[in-house]
């Protein structure tokens, strides 16, 4: 798909990582940018910045996890722009979860399922028939994890679980679309291939009450910048991938309409190598007996 002035596109987590910087690369390009976050002064502080680079922006706030929340950002941006040609569901959040998968909060689950499945599915349903029906052409972009997708990471069991289902929820779309014949594609992201200095670590902000935990944490929520000390004094460097670098490559897949928007890194190529070796070989998961789990 050819990206063009005056195009439209919605991104959803969009006051902050990845989501801006995707909204910003879009903004380059003369798109008309809509944001959606649930955080709303984040989002209106990233609206104002794009506003004075000189952007054509609408903020709205938004729950992904509420369906009719999603189906009203849908209606508010062809309302204001008359047709939306990008969609990125990007939304997300950490979980909280802590120590074995039985020792899970189910609150801990649903809040996570809500926004990166459900917030996902909400979006295809607000957006895709009306993208489908312009029948001009069009792009779903949806923001899963190399923890989820390329390698299943245990210590971060509900994270992995859920981007693991964006994934197939992509390829289902993908092959929808095309059985429809529609002019849309679809792709799945994998940012990376290093961790990025996103808000996912402090996903606790914005937790409503109605997932919220039922017992108190063992251990306080850790920043990233409290990760990276710890690193650090252990002696080991953390390698950061610029969410620049992302949003370019969210911008070059769409362009090439690259379903699988993965990054080279040997590292991941490594980790699928091994997964897909495991299941040819119907051999048990050896790249899962490494994790240290505390």
């Amino acid at each position: 798909m050819r990206l063009e002035p005056g195009q439209v596109a919605v991104v959803t987590g969009a006051a902050s990582g990845i989501g801006l910087a995707m909204a910003r690369r879009f903004a380059a390009e003369g798109l008309k940018v809509v944001l959606a976050d649930v955080e709303e002064g984040a989002l209106h502080g990233a609206a104002d910045e794009l506003a004075a680079e000189g952007a054509e922006v609408l903020a709205r706030v938004v729950d992904v996890s509420e369906r009719d929340s999603v189906l009203a950002l849908a209606d508010a941006a062809y309302e204001a722009f008359g047709a939306v040609h990008v969609l990125c569901n990007n939304a997300g959040v950490g979980s909280g979860a802590e120590g074995r998968m039985w020792e899970h909060e189910p609150n801990d689950w649903k809040w996570a399922f809500s926004v990166n499945v459900w917030g996902v599915f909400h979006g295809i349903q607000a957006f895709v028939p009306r993208m489908i029906a312009a029948g001009g052409p069009g792009h779903v972009v949806n923001t899963s994890s190399g923890d989820g997708g390329i390698a299943p990471l245990p210590t971060a069991s509900v994270y992995a679980v859920t981007k693991a289902a964006v994934v197939t929820m992509t390829e289902s779309l993908y092959a929808h679309l095309r059985a429809e014949g529609a002019a849309v594609g679809a792709s799945v992201l994998f940012p990376g291939p290093h961790m990025l200095r996103t808000g996912l670590w402090e996903s606790h902000r914005n937790r409503p009450e109605r997932y919220a935990k039922q017992r108190p944490r063992r251990t306080p929520y850790r920043s990233l910048d409290q990760y990276e000390a710890a690193m650090k004094q252990a002696g080991h460097e953390v390698a950061f991938t610029p969410v620049e670098e992302v949003a370019e490559h969210v911008v070059d897949g769409i362009r090439a309409d690259r379903f699988w928007m993965l990054p080279a890194s040997e590292h991941s190529d490594r980790q699928i190598r091994a997964r897909s070796r495991s299941m040819l070989d119907r051999a048990n998961p050896a790249y899962l007996e490494s994790f240290i789990l505390d």
